[in-house]
């Protein structure tokens, strides 16, 4: 029993270790999109001290998006996906055995000690998840934030009243600008675990084997027929 529970302990210790380092990138992430966000503005490039520019050249545009794309590769990319893989696998087949269990006998499930285990680390992979799907949202609100381009257009069109002699040059940057936007909305989608929501085999998976025992769980404990 004490070698079992040291096994035990040690292989948790390992996965809720590898967890955090997932999330730890995931918060690495947010910061650099975070601190993106803020280059074209003076004010927030001065109060976080990081270089500022605005978007009035060509030249600049391209170090932007470049600087957009590099960032948005920075760091473990194979290894945080395996992990996250592993957990969202892990949650979907804990999410399966308890339904399984209480299928099998609803009044009993809760008087196995190994039932209150599973509902332990099923909550406890539910928690890690939606905390990574929220840094995961709001690091792609940062990076898909259109507004930065659009603000920049604005000022374009603003410097072409006072300056009607660069009208030419000011209409290319502005006709770039255009272009960006339309780029960043054709590549960026929403934000998605590592594809693993979005793709075909999971979400089958999930759908008819996860609802379904969930649809019959709650048809159980309710007495009639319900389909979720």
């Amino acid at each position: 029993s004490a070698i079992n529970f040291l096994e035990r302990l040690c292989l948790t210790w390992m996965f809720f270790f590898m967890m955090c380092v997932a999330e730890r990138t995931y918060k690495q992430r947010f910061l650099f999109a975070k601190l993106f966000s803020h280059i074209t503005s003076a004010r927030k490039a001065r109060k976080y001290e990081i270089p500022h520019f605005r978007l009035k050249k060509v030249e600049n545009i391209k170090i932007w998006l470049s600087l957009r794309s590099y960032l948005k590769r920075r760091g473990p990319q194979r290894s945080v996906d395996v992990v996250v893989s592993s957990v969202f696998l892990l949650a979907l087949s804990i999410a399966f055995i308890c339904c399984a269990q209480v299928l099998k006998g609803h009044k009993t499930f809760l008087n196995a000690a190994y039932n209150w285990e599973f509902l332990i680390w099923e909550a406890a992979l539910l928690l890690f998840l939606l905390r990574l799907a929220s840094l995961g949202s709001e690091t792609n609100k940062k990076y898909s934030n259109i507004s930065i381009l659009l603000t920049e257009q604005i000022n374009l069109y603003l410097k072409m009243e006072k300056k009607p002699n660069k009208k030419e040059q000011l209409s290319l940057v502005n006709n770039v600008l255009k272009l960006s936007t339309k780029l960043l909305k054709e590549l960026d989608t929403p934000f998605r675990l590592y594809g693993l929501t979005m793709n075909p085999l999971i979400y089958n998976i999930t759908r008819v084997v996860i609802l379904s025992a969930v649809s019959g769980v709650i048809s159980d404990l309710l007495g009639f027929n319900i389909r979720v």
